[in-house]
């Protein structure tokens, strides 16, 4: 981890404050879930580095468990790559490895008592009518015709489930909590559901496996995990978290859910059902070709975990969502690489240099630095004579006004070497350019430390005494930032993701080079040893990334926020926790003091929002205001905490142009279903920024709910149309691509529609 101390944050102010509490019996236990249904990839490491994180500062442990409820998905070799991945991220699991299949008898025995008690039954309905019933947001469910079903009626039904008696989807188990419940999660969820597949540790012991909402809270319950951290998706899910965690304890601990904004990146895609298509057509060569976001490609291209810490660090932990620039995970490469890395030359495109002033045959021998700022560190002998190569991009016949390289008449220095000076092009049949002949100084103030003022240097390697090797390019995989909103991201994969340059040569000390090793081109970038392809005396390199950003997001003013490798640290004071400060600052300050008590008892609020809203007098003026505006405090809070508090950033709500009373009424919108959650925070973007009236600019920016029957239909009959082909595919049996016709509808009405209703309206018009 790095050597910095790391900064504090919310959750790190929700653990420390139930420390000083001595919740937990002091213990924080944290853990990282993933499911064994594909490779880690670059949004995953900051869950991981934050949940060992976490635990490593407070002195607690984190866990490593598989959450391995869905046989059709998973495999063991994404279980060892995801220990791998975890393992060269730096974090270390002990002997607290874990697998939601371990737990197999225990979670059926809690579904039996959740029947037992009559909290829970078997519905035989088909999963569609299931889904029908459930309702949406702005419309309440209706009750399963199963739902009264007696206790001992549905003991018998849930052992014939656990017996094999019904195919799948005949049957599932469903929790019996409130069908008109105002989130529709909790409208008598699936807990379990029949799946007669072979489990990858359990063989065939099971046929009925738990749904994940069911497991997960079970899992960290019986574990005794403490901070149950997870991203911002599962807010919503925590309501079934505590519920499934209420109605089958006591425990102690008892975990806690909280939530952060996950790690987007720009120029990539995160979904995991979107890196699988890549890697079954063919579009990479494998979930760790050196393009893909995932961990193990991140490493074969050369990314240290170092780059993947700095950037944890210098994006930090926040409530509200942001798709990250790519230029910070760039930089921040850049800067773990360039004090760890020797210099050495390659040239890529050769163009053929011959020398007519140096003797034939003769070939000299120069010591060159490994790192030409620090020649301590040891040197290497290059071969210089009479043929060279240099990099084609290097010369140019008809320069431009500010050309600083090699061109006819004009002199350059070669790295290491002498001056050279071009004095006769040759061509080709077709006038393509053949060779340079060119002469260089034979005077000693031909020499790298003379006095002389040359415009350019340029790298080189010896014709015949350098070696041919193998050099990939790569590049971003995508080229728009936001490939995700596109209608179809493969249309916008780079098709110069992946350059070969086959007739790149390397200067011969990096013949030895090992699998593994790190050099930086001079002029070209840092390139990495693939440890897959390379061959003893045979290497084969890998460009990590480019010296310069080459797209033009200048990220270098951001440079001081990543730390700087061997930098002297200065002692400093330890910072103080923030709910430290809130605490004192309340201590101090009555009118504070007395809304964080009535906003847990009178308004509901949990303590940490409460801790939050009451840190400062015009925080909780305003978010008192909005409340007045829309009496629905616990709404009120999330938005703020979440998601208004993160676009503020630094400035005072009271100076923002959205007024508290209007950000109460566009919460009241949410609330009322005449706006989507997605478009919700769309529409708090804009009033941020321009203010308005929330109904108004809602209207302004087309953003409404869809609720007219006829517009969802249009919308989706234009998808049908747009997307013929996908629809045909899905009508012969290609299930997965519902999402991508759903997705495509939701495009189509610019994420003003109910998810639910449009999932529903299109399920029954595809048949």
């Amino acid at each position: 981890m790095n050597d910095a101390s790391p900064p504090s944050n919310f959750l790190t102010d929700i653990i420390e404050a139930d420390l000083a509490k001595g919740k937990n019996q002091g213990r924080v236990v944290t853990r990282f879930p993933p499911e064994p249904n594909g490779f880690l990839h670059i949004g995953h490491t900051k869950s991981i580095l934050l949940n060992f994180g976490l635990a490593a500062r407070f002195g607690g442990q984190a866990h490593l468990r598989f959450d391995d409820t869905n046989p059709t998905t998973e495999d063991t070799v994404y279980v060892e790559a995801i220990q791998n991945d975890v393992k060269w991220l730096g974090c270390e699991w002990g002997s607290h490895l874990y697998f939601a299949s371990d737990y197999f008898p225990r979670m059926f025995e809690c579904a039996l008592r959740l029947v037992r008690e009559g909290k829970a039954f078997v519905d035989t309905q088909p999963v569609d009518a299931i889904r029908a019933q459930r309702g949406d947001f702005s419309r309440p469910g209706t009750n399963s015709p199963f739902r009264d079903r007696s206790v001992d009626e549905n003991l018998t039904l849930f052992t014939k489930m656990r017996e094999g008696s019904f195919a799948d989807g005949e049957a599932v188990l469903r929790a019996k909590i409130d069908m008109a419940h105002p989130n529709v999660l909790l409208r008598d969820p699936l807990l379990y559901r029949v799946r007669k597949a072979h489990h990858h540790r359990t063989g065939d012991t099971w046929c009925i496996y738990p749904m994940y909402d069911f497991a997960h809270p079970l899992e960290d319950a019986f574990e005794g995990v403490t901070h149950s951290i997870c991203t911002l998706e599962f807010e919503s899910n925590r309501d079934l978290y505590d519920w499934v965690l209420d109605n089958l304890g006591p425990w102690e601990p008892r975990p806690r859910q909280y939530e952060f904004a996950r790690l987007a990146l720009g120029y990539t895609v995160m979904s995991k059902r979107k890196l699988l298509q890549l890697v079954k057509e063919n579009r990479v060569s494998g979930w760790d070709d050196p393009r893909m976001p995932t961990v193990a490609g991140m490493r074969r291209r050369g990314v240290r975990a170092e780059a993947l810490r700095d950037l944890a660090d210098l994006v930090g932990v926040a409530k509200n969502n942001s798709v990250v620039d790519i230029g910070k995970f760039e930089f921040a490469i850049r800067n773990d690489l360039e004090p760890i890395t020797p210099r050495a030359m390659a040239v890529l495109h050769p163009l053929a240099v011959t020398i007519t002033n140096y003797p034939e045959g003769q070939l000299e021998m120069l010591d060159i630095p490994w790192w030409p700022n620090d020649p301590s560190k040891g040197s290497r002998k290059v071969p210089f004579g009479r043929d060279l190569f240099i990099e084609r991009e290097d010369f140019s016949e008809d320069p431009p006004k500010d050309w600083k390289r090699l061109a006819p008449g004009r002199e350059v220095r070669l790295a290491g070497a002498h001056i050279l000076r071009c004095d006769e092009v040759i061509h080709g049949p077709n006038g393509e350019i053949y060779g340079l002949h060119c002469s260089y100084d034979t005077s000693a103030q031909g020499s790298e430390s003379s006095g002389r003022k040359i415009a350019g240097t340029l790298h080189w390697v010896h014709a015949a005494d350098s070696l041919p090797a193998p050099v990939r390019l790569y590049d971003r995989l995508f080229t728009v930032e936001l490939p995700d909103a596109e209608e179809d991201f493969l249309k916008v994969l780079n098709p110069d993701s992946l350059e070969t340059a086959k007739f790149a040569r390397v200067e011969r000390a990096l013949k030895e080079a090992q699998p593994g090793d790190r050099y930086q081109f001079l002029r070209l970038g840092y390139f990495f040893v693939d440890p897959v392809e390379s061959k003893p005396g045979a290497p084969v390199f890998n460009r990590t990334i480019s010296l310069k950003d080459t797209w033009g997001n200048k990220v270098a003013p951001q440079k001081a926020e990543v730390r700087t490798k061997n930098a002297p640290k200065e002692p400093s004071a330890p910072k103080k926790p923030r709910v430290d400060h809130r605490a004192e600052l309340r201590a101090q300050t009555p009118e504070l003091a007395e809304r964080f008590a009535a906003y847990q008892a009178k308004l509901g609020l949990p303590e940490e929002d409460a801790d939050i809203l009451t840190g400062d007098l015009g925080l909780a003026r305003y978010f008192d205001a909005a409340v007045a505006a829309n009496p629905n405090a616990k709404s009120v809070a999330r938005w703020l905490t979440n998601d208004l508090l993160g676009l503020a950033k630094d400035r005072a709500l009271d100076s923002l142009a959205l007024t508290s009373a209007g950000f109460g009424r566009l919460v009241a919108l949410v609330d009322a279903g005449k706006l989507t959650a997605g478009a919700g925070k769309t529409l708090l973007t804009d009033l941020v920024e321009h203010g308005g009236d929330p109904q108004t600019r809602m209207a302004e920016l087309g953003l409404e709910k869809v609720q007219d029957a006829g517009a969802l239909d249009a919308a989706i009959d234009k998808t049908f149309a747009a997307q013929a082909a996908e629809v045909a595919r899905y009508r012969a049996g290609e299930k997965k691509l519902f999402g991508v016709l759903i997705g495509s509808v939701m495009r189509e009405l610019q994420g003003a529609a109910d998810a639910a209703a449009v999932r529903q309206r299109l399920t029954e018009k595809l048949g």
